[in-house]
């Protein structure tokens, strides 16, 4: 069916009047719109009177019949503006506004486009608006003259609050609550020093309030937490975000950063596969021997991090540990992480925590995918989950003041919401 059958249609759906319905529906229904009434009964005709204006991108919907579509393979700017039914001349115009506004290379596949069009001259339209994000969206105008316009929607940072209790694992246990997958992760960053989030067991439970921004009540950024109360193995772990003078970071109510000299686990939501032992049956060599080490599965090429600051020492190939690469932190820790798929960093280079050095495979002696974890105190190899490592500096004498009337306001947060 071609777009003038179509509009054709949509005028004989409700006489030949402005489209009152369908304006109201497309508020429901496209997401940068807003709504009109509740009701959830698409085919329902919406008279005039129940529907007030509709006003998105600077014109009212209720006196437009607006067509709608998405970027396809291969289209192009002029392509598009064809199909909305501008001739060649209006198109050549509308290319040569964008000049200095907008890069029509921008076009991407699969972005939103809306074009408006006067009911008593449904084929030329009166503007037309492409998304390319959720933050920003061009605008043509046709009239007399063609200009287009640059936009960006207004951002809101929201404070949202989640609670829950581990049933399964902590990106499924956020989904069944209706929080973002995302929040996952801003949790493990904050308490990468203080929990393992791969022994994460039924029963924990978190209480965290963050910040998100939103652009028309979708989220745009990570979310940002300001506090959090995670109860792991019966202990509960609290976080409160604070800038001391160099940058925010994470404090318990003590006022003792949460950060360590070393991570928790050099693979982030895997899962232990073998733990540090004296004897433990080899399942290549078949015999008993000591395995030095902690074996995080995960799946082939997942990232491998430095658990902290350090010089790469080893970046090689071996048959038993495949590749590996192995980190000097200081004088008396270092690190070694075995059985990579790729290596990622050289012998010499400083390496920070946190960042990637190599990802996982299954080479060497290794019946899958994992890397086999070695934690190295005073040249002795130890089980890295006993250590109880070093943190970072406390807050600071002369900001505990303004730390202390943070954390007032942020303990009240959790007395006061529901």
């Amino acid at each position: 069916m071609g777009r003038k059958e179509r509009f054709q249609k949509r005028l004989k759906l409700h006489g030949l009047g402005p489209l009152w319905w369908l304006g109201c529906l497309l508020m429901a229904v496209v997401p940068v719109l807003s709504g009109c009434g509740d009701s959830e009964e698409v085919a329902e005709v919406v008279d005039e009177a129940d529907c007030g204006p509709q006003i998105r991108y600077g014109l009212d919907w209720n006196y437009f019949l607006p067509d709608s579509g998405e970027v396809r393979e291969g289209q192009t700017l002029s392509a598009l503006l064809s199909s909305v039914g501008l001739d060649n001349q209006a198109i050549a115009k509308a290319v040569d506004a964008t000049q200095g506004i907008w890069d029509v290379r921008d076009l991407r596949v699969g972005k939103p486009w809306w074009s408006m069009h006067k009911p008593d001259s449904a084929f030329t339209p009166v503007s037309f608006v492409y998304q390319g994000s959720l933050r920003e969206y061009v605008q043509f105008h046709f009239g007399d003259s063609i200009w287009v316009e640059k936009h960006t929607f207004p951002v809101d940072t929201v404070r949202v609050r989640a609670t829950g209790t581990i049933e399964s694992s902590l990106y499924v246990d956020l989904d069944r609550i209706g929080a973002p997958s995302a929040l996952a992760l801003s949790m493990a960053n904050v308490y990468a020093w203080t929990i393992d989030f791969t022994r994460l067991q039924a029963g924990d439970a978190f209480d965290v309030f963050y910040e998100v921004e939103t652009v028309n009540g979708e989220p745009v950024s990570s979310p940002k937490i300001l506090a959090s109360h995670f109860t792991h193995r019966s202990k509960l772990l609290t976080a409160y975000r604070f800038d001391a003078g160099s940058g925010p970071a994470y404090y318990n109510a003590d006022g003792e950063s949460l950060r360590r000299a070393f991570l928790k686990s050099p693979v982030e939501f895997s899962r232990i596969s073998s733990r540090f032992s004296m004897k433990r049956f080899h399942p290549v060599l078949n015999r008993v021997k000591a395995h030095l080490g902690t074996d995080y599965a995960a799946p082939h090429g997942t990232p491998i991090i430095a658990v902290g600051d350090g010089v790469v020492t080893k970046s090689e190939y071996h048959s038993g540990n495949g590749n590996y690469v192995k980190i000097r932190h200081n004088s008396t820790y270092e690190t070694q992480y075995l059985h990579m798929s790729k290596r990622a960093v050289s012998v010499g280079a400083r390496v920070h925590q946190g960042q990637v050095i190599g990802y996982v495979g299954s080479t060497g002696l290794s019946t899958g995918p994992h890397v086999c974890f070695r934690f190295w105190k005073n040249g002795k190899q130890v089980d890295h989950l006993a250590e109880e490592t070093p943190a970072s500096e406390p807050i600071a004498k002369k900001s505990r003041p303004a730390f202390e009337e943070a954390l007032r306001a942020m303990q009240a947060w959790y007395e006061e919401a529901p």
